[in-house]
């Protein structure tokens, strides 16, 4: 499995941070955006434009055939929902998932926004996903594995009630977008691949309202539940480094837009 792995130079992480940066501010530039009556394909439109202003592409245009810069998954729709004319609606719960390509490497998290005034059960989903990424981040270090990381996400949701989408998961990135390790979102302590120094990886909970289980619509991209229930997605990027774990990706340009409304 260790050949498999793609491990990552101090110089290589520091490029993946500049990605990530970018991606940091990307979603704040589309959280500025997401209020009720905006449809979806404005949101990618600023991403777009955003993204290349600075001289940077979307990762996900065109990434094995998707249309959009920006994965926009709305209320029941946990990822990879594609930007059309749907306008966004007081009440809609909105993940929006952005990747860049940079000198060579890729950025790639996601956040979870509130659209208008949203349900006090809505509220809570989104925190506690959000609390739930926290927690993997911290058993994510070097000499544990990935079962420590995705039994930490699944056993603080699953107190709630909550569904662990289990088809997808978080992943390695650096030069490709998608590398290995996989990081599941449930899982059992000292389980899966052993972490090691020089490791770059997502960790991205997608979590239920209600049941786990999820289905593809015809476009073969957009994973819905099978519930009709809402989900709550957020993610970071992580580096396993000779001083500990350090987490590349920021929320702080995102929350510095939401100001007194980060749930």
């Amino acid at each position: 499995m260790f050949n498999k792995i793609k491990l990552k130079s101090e110089a290589d992480i520091e490029l993946i941070k500049e990605s990530s940066l970018l991606v940091g501010k990307t979603l704040a530039e589309v959280a500025k955006a997401i209020m009720p009556g905006v449809p979806l394909l404005y949101l990618d439109k600023i991403a777009e434009e955003f993204i290349r202003d600075h001289k940077a592409v979307p990762s996900f245009k065109g990434y094995g055939g998707f249309p959009a810069s920006l994965c926009l998954s709305v209320n029941d729709v946990v990822v990879h929902g594609i930007p059309n004319n749907t306008l966004l609606k007081d009440g809609d719960i909105i993940s929006v998932d952005c990747g860049v390509y940079k000198n060579g490497f890729h950025g790639d998290y996601a956040y979870t926004f509130a659209v208008g005034e949203i349900s006090e059960e809505n509220k809570l989903l989104i925190k506690r996903t959000k609390e739930s990424l926290y927690l993997g981040i911290e058993a994510a270090q070097a000499g544990k594995t990935t079962g420590d990381i995705g039994f930490a996400v699944q056993r603080y949701v699953e107190h709630f009630g909550y569904g662990v989408v289990r088809e997808l998961c978080g992943h390695g990135i650096g030069k490709a977008m998608h590398e290995k390790p996989d990081i599941p979102n449930y899982g059992l302590p000292r389980k899966g691949d052993l972490l090691r120094e020089g490791m770059v990886f997502c960790i991205e909970p997608m979590i239920t309202q209600g049941t786990r289980k999820i289905y593809m619509e015809k476009d073969n991209w957009t994973i819905r539940t099978q519930d009709g229930k809402p989900a709550a997605h957020f993610e970071h990027q992580v580096a396993l480094t000779k001083n500990g774990t350090e987490v590349l990706s920021t929320y702080e340009f995102v929350e510095e837009v939401l100001g007194n409304n980060i749930i």
